[in-house]
């Protein structure tokens, strides 16, 4: 599933999917019914007159400013467009897959098919906060309120089967992922935010949306992905399916074996091919995806050539797993990429709902108990930094920044939600010497459990009126989580809390996250430049109790409804960097999760034939720029 599972999105992957279907707003969600037969066009399509004041036809659209690239750029500035093209591309990942529908609430689909096989009405630069250039849409109309976006489809866009995308396909599109209650939830929303959806001509549409306060709504229909009306139906749509897709993109799926390895092989009819977004992107023949049930087979494959790169997230595995023969003699590269992406959040999440974590005095004391440098120091060779905000490596971090005049204005009438030392700036989490023995962070964790009505009886913490002993299961999806939590656990031991690990298998594991059924488990936020809409989708209270949102903590909060409520609505990139300040600080006030760690910079190993361009992206290394030398 989309971003509902960070296993399917490494850094590396252009897949913007992600960036905007990773949130909805879940007042709407109630509102999605079913169709179970092909919707009709007319259900959308309203007569139009010209309207009073056009606005000017654009190439690119900015969430806030200009965009960067002037019309008529030949080409993007992160990539070789004389980058060679040919060969392949074979890359790992843990797991297997049932299907190759992306859209839908149910399976486990494959990666690479939203990435190569369908695109978007338009593109999204790696290079910039949040701008949108030509693609199936060659050109936009967009008010200066926003309140609705007009595409001119590219006369040349086709299928890969060679017929014309139409406007009819993209009104078809919408209506399916509007309608059907097997769509992502979130997905859903989005599109019940448009009022009104019409087909102008054959090839342009205008989307109008039901409020005029949420300026991102124009970007987000603009990176909806446009499927065949002839190719397509509800029925199909609203079922998982291995049968090869029928995009618009540069690749099409030429082999799948089921839960085992999906092949792309590159289209050469591919009609975008010259496209200024496109120059220097796409350069591989055939890319494939070997899937691996255990992480070392799938690293064993790689040290053995069998897998050509992979994005390194383990700093044990950094330090020592690359001294090899194949990096000593150079057949396999270690390289290290900037990025200027938000980390976002990983931590060990507290399940909320539950009533041992419902009380905020327990989660402080689990928060205090974890001992950030010694872990760091014995499993991660010091390589990890803390991770202290929601937008952790950004200037939307709210750490160590005082809060400004609008966050105040903003969190006035929740100051009851918001620590002071967090509105002050000043707050920072637990620190030790690294020993593992941090007596005044015991003292004080012990204090906040018997005040919660916890006491120590027997070597044990049990529930003063209840006798209850205090325990909880860790769901862990990996050896790595189950390593880290078992580390942990050796402390809350020490104080007699009670810790069972449980290792599920992929499909138990996500299956449970939906149901929150789990009382900690270990998840990853990933961050936003440009955070907006999906913000809902993670931390909304009407997504609290809503499986398929990615809430898993439960926060029902006020002051973060009205934060992300005010996000979306932001003009300028100041206003925004404030209300995202503002929105970090309710969150880490609310303590939903143990904060943990992030990576200071994107760590990939590839084979040495492969090449890169010299400039990375704001959002770090983009494979799909990548090519293979010789060809």
């Amino acid at each position: 599933m989309p971003e509902l599972y960070s296993r399917r999105m490494p850094r590396w992957k252009l897949v913007f999917w992600v960036c905007v279907c990773a949130g909805a707003c879940p007042a709407a969600w109630a509102a999605s019914g079913t169709q179970e037969r092909e919707p009709s066009l007319t259900a959308s399509v309203q007569p139009v007159g010209a309207p009073a004041q056009s606005p000017s036809s654009i190439q690119a659209l900015a969430m806030h400013g200009d965009a960067r690239l002037p019309p008529g750029f030949t080409h993007l500035p992160y990539v070789n467009p004389e980058a060679a093209k040919g060969g392949r591309l074979v890359l790992g990942q843990n797991g297997s897959f049932d299907s190759l529908n992306p859209f839908i609430f149910g399976g486990t689909w494959a990666n690479g098919v939203q990435d190569f096989v369908y695109e978007r009405l338009m593109f999204r630069s790696a290079d910039e906060p949040f701008t949108l250039y030509g693609l199936i849409a060659k050109t936009v109309e967009v008010p200066e309120d926003r309140g609705s976006i007009t595409f001119h489809l590219d006369p040349a866009a086709r299928f890969s089967d060679g017929r014309p995308v139409t406007a009819d396909d993209v009104i078809f599109t919408h209506m399916l992922l509007r309608d059907s209650d097997h769509a992502h939830p979130f997905t859903r929303g989005y599109h019940k935010k448009v009022r009104l959806a019409e087909r102008l001509d054959g090839a342009t549409v205008r989307f109008t949306f039901a409020a005029a306060d949420d300026r991102e709504m124009p970007l987000i229909i603009g990176l909806m992905p446009v499927l065949p009306r002839h190719r397509m139906t509800a029925e199909a749509f609203n079922h998982t399916s291995l049968a090869p897709p029928l995009g618009s993109g540069p690749y099409v799926v030429d082999k799948v074996d089921a839960g085992k390895s999906i092949t792309f092989r590159r289209n050469a009819d591919y009609w975008g091919r010259d496209l200024p977004v496109n120059r220097g992107r796409f350069n591989f023949d055939v890319i494939r995806y070997d899937y691996f049930r255990d992480a070392n087979t799938l690293f064993e494959s790689f040290k053995t050539g069998e897998i050509d790169l992979r994005e390194e997230t383990g700093p044990g595995r950094w330090a020592e797993g690359y001294d090899i023969p194949q990096v000593q003699q150079g057949r396999i590269v270690k390289a290290e990429f900037p990025t200027g992406l938000p980390d976002g959040m990983t931590g060990l999440v507290f399940n909320t709902r539950r009533p041992l974590f419902a009380d905020p005095r327990v989660r402080q004391a689990l928060i205090l108990l974890f001992d950030f440098d010694w872990i760091n120091r014995n499993l991660f060779h010091g390589l990890y930094s803390r991770s202290e905000s929601y937008f952790a490596r950004s200037d939307l971090a709210s750490t160590g920044h005082p809060a400004d005049a609008r966050e105040r204005a903003l969190l006035a009438p929740y100051l009851s939600e918001i620590k002071p030392q967090i509105l002050a700036g000043t707050y920072r989490l637990p620190t030790s010497d690294g020993s593992g023995l941090n007596r005044e962070h015991l003292r004080e964790a012990m204090r906040l459990l018997n005040e919660a009505g916890w006491e120590l009886q027997g070597g044990r913490l049990v529930q003063h009126a209840s006798r209850q002993p205090l325990g909880f299961e860790f769901l862990a999806l990996n050896r790595d989580q189950e390593k880290l939590m078992l580390a942990f656990s050796q402390t809350l031991q020490r104080v007699g809390i009670t810790v069972s690990i449980r290792l599920a298998d992929e499909a138990q594991y996500w299956k449970r996250l939906q149901s929150h059924d789990f009382d900690m488990m270990q998840y990853t936020w990933t961050g936003r430049i440009s955070p907006g809409n999906e913000q809902y989708n993670r931390w909304n209270s009407n997504g609290a109790e809503a499986e398929g949102t990615l809430n898993f903590p439960g926060v029902k909060s006020p002051a973060v409804d009205a934060a992300i409520d005010a996000l979306v609505a932001a003009r300028t990139r100041e206003e925004l960097v404030s209300i995202a300040r503002a929105l970090d600080r309710a969150l880490l006030s609310g303590d939903y999760v143990i904060p943990l760690f992030h990576l200071p910079r994107q760590w990939i190993a590839h084979s040495a034939r492969l090449k890169h361009p010299e400039v990375t992206p704001l959002a770090g290394a983009q494979i799909d720029a990548w090519w293979e030398a010789g060809h």
